[in-house]
C-alpha cells in the first residue's frame, strides 16, 4: 500500500494493545509492539514480514532506547506512536503506600514520557510523526478510590498538552485519546493493583468498592475492537485531532459506592459516570472546553463587548488570526467525525 505506515505499540502482549496491533497490520501497515515480555507479544499477534515484536518494560529508558532503534533498524522510520501500557493501582489515597504510587506513576506518566523520549529524536529527523496517548476517563474527572490512577492520567493529560506546543513545529502532532468503561486487561490480577486494608475508617465503603471493581473485569461495555478502527483513522489524519473522547456511559450496579443516595448531592459523579462531554466545533472556536460541564472554557458565560467582539465570536476565530484557528476547526470535525464512526 502507498500510504503504508510504520506504528510503534506499547502494552501490545494483552488487552487493548493487542486489538490495536491486530487492526493495524490488518489495514496493511507494519507494526513494532512491544511488551514486558517479547515471546508473549509473538504469541498473542502471531507472525507477519510487518510485524516486530520487542522487549520493552516502559519504566526503563535503556529498553524504550533500544525497542525503538530496533523498530528503526527494521523498518527504517517510526510514523505513529501508540502509548497504550499502563497499570491500575486503587485504593484510598492514606491507604495506598508510597511505593505504589510511585509504581502507578512510573508505569502509566514516566512510561510514556520514556518511550516518547527514545521516538522523539526520529521523528523531528523525518519530520513528521504522531504521538498518540491513551488516557482515560480518570484523566477529566477523579474519582473515589482512584485518587493514584487519575493523577497519572491529570498528568499524561497535562504533559501531552504541553509536548504538543513543543513538537508541532518539527510537524509532529499529539492525540490524546479518553476511552470510556472498554473491555480492557486493565483490571486483570496482572494489571490491577489494590491497597492493604489499614485504616477502619474505610471499611465499608472500602468493601463495596473492591467487590464492584473486581466484578466489572471482562464486563465493560465498550469494544476495543472499534476503537482499534479509530486509532486507525486518526493515524490516518492530516491533522488528526488532539483529544478524542470514546465513551460509553456506565452507571455503577445498585449498592455500590457511589451510587446516588437519598439526599446525595446529584451532580457528584459515581465511579464510572463519565462527563457528558464530547469536543464539537463551538462559536467560538473552541474546541476542548470545560471537560466537566461541556461548556467552551466559560467563553459563552461572558457578555458580548462590542460588534468587533461579536464578529469575532460569530467567525469562531475569538480574535485569533485565521492561520491559527483553523487547526482547531479540523480538530473538531475529525473528532465528530470519528466519534461517529466509532459508534457504528
Amino acid at each position: 500500500m502507498t500510504n503504508k505506515k510504520i506504528w510503534f505499540i506499547t502494552g501490545a502482549s494483552r488487552g487493548m494493545g493487542v486489538d490495536f496491533a491486530k487492526a493495524v497490520l490488518a489495514a496493511g501497515h507494519a507494526v513494532v509492539a512491544s511488551g514486558r515480555d517479547r515471546d508473549a507479544v509473538s504469541k498473542a499477534l502471531g507472525q507477519s514480514n510487518d510485524l516486530l515484536a520487542v522487549k520493552l518494560d516502559v519504566t526503563r529508558r535503556a529498553d524504550a532506547e533500544a525497542a525503538v532503534w530496533a523498530g528503526v533498524d527494521r523498518f527504517g522510520r517510526i510514523d505513529v506512536l501508540v502509548n497504550n501500557a499502563a497499570s491500575f493501582y486503587a485504593g484510598y489515597f492514606e491507604e495506598l503506600t508510597p511505593k505504589q504510587i510511585e509504581r502507578q506513576l512510573a508505569t502509566s506518566l514516566m512510561g510514556p514520557m520514556n518511550v516518547t523520549r527514545a521516538v522523539l529524536p526520529v521523528m523531528r529527523k523525518q519530520r513528521s510523526g504522531s504521538i498518540i496517548s491513551i488516557s482515560s476517563a480518570a484523566g477529566l474527572v477523579g474519582f473515589e478510590f482512584c485518587t493514584a490512577y487519575a493523577a497519572s492520567k491529570f498528568g499524561l493529560e497535562g504533559w501531552m498538552e504541553s509536548l504538543h506546543a513543543e513538537v508541532a513545529p518539527f510537524g509532529i502532532t499529539t492525540t490524546i485519546v479518553n476511552p470510556g468503561f472498554f473491555r480492557t486487561e486493565l483490571l486483570t490480577e496482572k494489571s490491577a493493583n489494590y491497597a492493604e486494608p489499614s485504616i477502619e475508617d474505610y471499611d465499608e465503603r472500602r468493601a463495596k468498592q473492591l467487590e464492584f471493581w473486581k466484578a466489572q473485569n471482562g464486563q465493560q461495555s465498550g469494544d476495543p475492537a472499534k476503537l482499534a478502527r479509530a486509532l486507525i483513522i486518526i493515524g490516518s489524519q492530516e491533522p488528526p485531532p488532539r483529544r478524542f473522547i470514546a465513551r460509553r456511559r456506565c452507571h455503577c450496579p445498585r449498592g455500590a459506592e457511589g451510587r446516588r443516595s437519598e439526599g446525595a448531592d446529584r451532580r457528584q459523579p459515581g465511579p464510572l459516570d463519565v462527563p457528558r462531554f464530547r469536543p464539537r466545533a463551538r462559536r467560538t472556536g473552541d474546541v476542548d472546553g470545560d471537560a466537566r460541564t461541556g461548556t467552551p472554557s466559560g467563553r459563552e458565560d461572558q457578555p458580548r463587548q462590542g460588534l468587533r467582539s461579536h464578529r469575532a465570536a460569530r467567525s469562531g476565530s475569538g480574535g485569533l488570526p485565521r492561520d491559527r484557528r483553523a487547526p482547531r476547526d479540523q480538530d473538531a470535525a475529525a473528532s465528530v467525525r470519528l466519534f461517529a464512526l466509532l459508534m457504528r
